[in-house]
């Protein structure tokens, strides 16, 4: 299960790789040169049009660039801009490495602790790959984490709440980091 932030996509690039990517972000990308000449309002406008189609309207999460663009391209025209797309499609391209971790591991580190010792321990492991300068930070095991934080042997309504909770926390982290060149999946 990857949960995006709202205001982002999973930007499939032409070796097939799944890319999360704020829809900002890559907006100024296809835009290229021209977003200095645009009101910074008006480029987030488009882009959040954009999301709104692909999210609710096809109800896709997954999109291509080439799609993306074209979206983006009519939403721009349908502002009365005048878009001419005579270079090809950029690839997305976002610099750094993919940071990963185990959540069930740092779970395990932390032993009987519990949720005392593994909320400060997450933030720390948080700290230490946003150091790296990642364009990705993927945490997995979310599921045997769960589990094992609150000593269940069968998915429950505490477990829910309890993923909740981690996927919560680390959002926050992320965003108290001020990084949104960085995408974040926990699966």
């Amino acid at each position: 299960m990857i949960q995006l932030h709202s205001h982002c996509l999973v930007f499939e690039t032409a070796n097939g790789e799944h890319i999360p990517c704020s829809v900002e972000d890559v907006s100024v990308e296809v835009i290229g040169e021209a977003v200095d000449q645009l009101d910074h309002q008006l480029v987030k406008e488009a882009a959040a049009a954009v999301l709104h189609y692909f999210k609710v309207e096809r109800k896709q999460t997954i999109v291509t660039i080439g799609e993306f663009t074209a979206a983006l391209e009519e939403v721009l025209r349908g502002l009365g801009l005048i878009v001419n797309s005579t270079e090809p499609k950029p690839a997305l391209a976002l610099a750094g490495p993919v940071a990963e971790t185990s959540l069930d591991e740092l779970a395990e580190e932390t032993g009987d602790g519990g949720e005392l010792l593994f909320f400060p321990r997450l933030r720390e492991e948080m700290r230490q790959q946003l150091s790296q300068s990642p364009r990705l930070v993927r945490f997995n095991g979310l599921h045997d984490c769960v589990k094992r934080l609150v000593g269940a042997r069968r998915w429950g309504g505490r477990c829910r709440t309890m993923s909740d909770q981690i996927v919560g926390y680390l959002r926050q982290c992320l965003d108290e980091h001020h990084r949104t060149d960085c995408a974040l999946v926990v699966s």
